[in-house]
C-alpha cells in the first residue's frame, strides 16, 4: 500500500466540562491541504449501500465518521486495507489514486469529508478496471 498516500489523522479533542467537546480540523495545519470543499454523508439507512467505488487522480480528502461507524475499504491497485470507523475524532487521509469504498453503516452513521477541491468530475476514476490501468500507467 501506498503509505503516504493513505494515513491516520488525529484531531485534538478539546474537553469543556458540561459544555462538552470540540475538536477543530485546521487546513494546511490538522489537515494537508487548503480545504476547499467540505461535504458530509448521511441517510445510509440501506443494509446494501456502498459509497466511493471510485478514485481521484488530483484530489486529496480526508473522511471522519462524526456519528456511528462504517467499514473503509481502500485499494492502491495491488494492496487492500479494510479499517472500521467508529472514532469522531480520527480521520484517514485519502491522497491521489486511491479506490475507496465506504460500507457496512451503523444506523443513523454520518460522514464528513474534507477535500482539497471544488468538485469537477473529470478527476474521478469510476470503473475499477479503467483504474488498474490508471494505476499502472503512472508507475510505469
Amino acid at each position: 500500500m501506498n503509505l503516504e498516500n493513505f494515513y491516520l489523522i488525529e484531531l485534538p479533542e478539546i474537553e469543556d466540562g458540561i459544555d462538552g467537546t470540540i475538536s477543530v480540523a485546521e487546513g494546511s495545519h490538522h489537515i494537508p491541504f487548503e480545504i476547499k470543499r467540505v461535504y458530509y454523508i448521511y441517510g445510509l439507512e440501506n443494509a446494501n449501500a456502498i459509497r466511493g467505488k471510485h478514485a481521484h487522480k488530483h484530489l486529496e480528502q480526508v473522511i471522519f465518521c462524526i456519528h456511528g461507524s462504517f467499514l473503509l475499504g481502500v485499494d492502491d491497485g495491488i494492496h487492500r486495507k479494510e479499517m472500521l470507523m467508529n472514532r469522531r475524532n480520527q480521520g484517514v487521509y485519502l491522497g491521489t489514486g486511491l479506490w475507496h469504498t465506504m460500507t457496512q453503516f451503523s444506523k443513523e452513521c454520518v460522514l464528513l469529508v474534507l477535500a482539497s477541491d471544488y468538485y469537477d468530475e473529470s478527476d474521478y476514476i469510476r470503473d475499477y478496471s479503467e483504474f488498474k490501468r490508471y494505476i499502472l500507467n503512472k508507475t510505469a
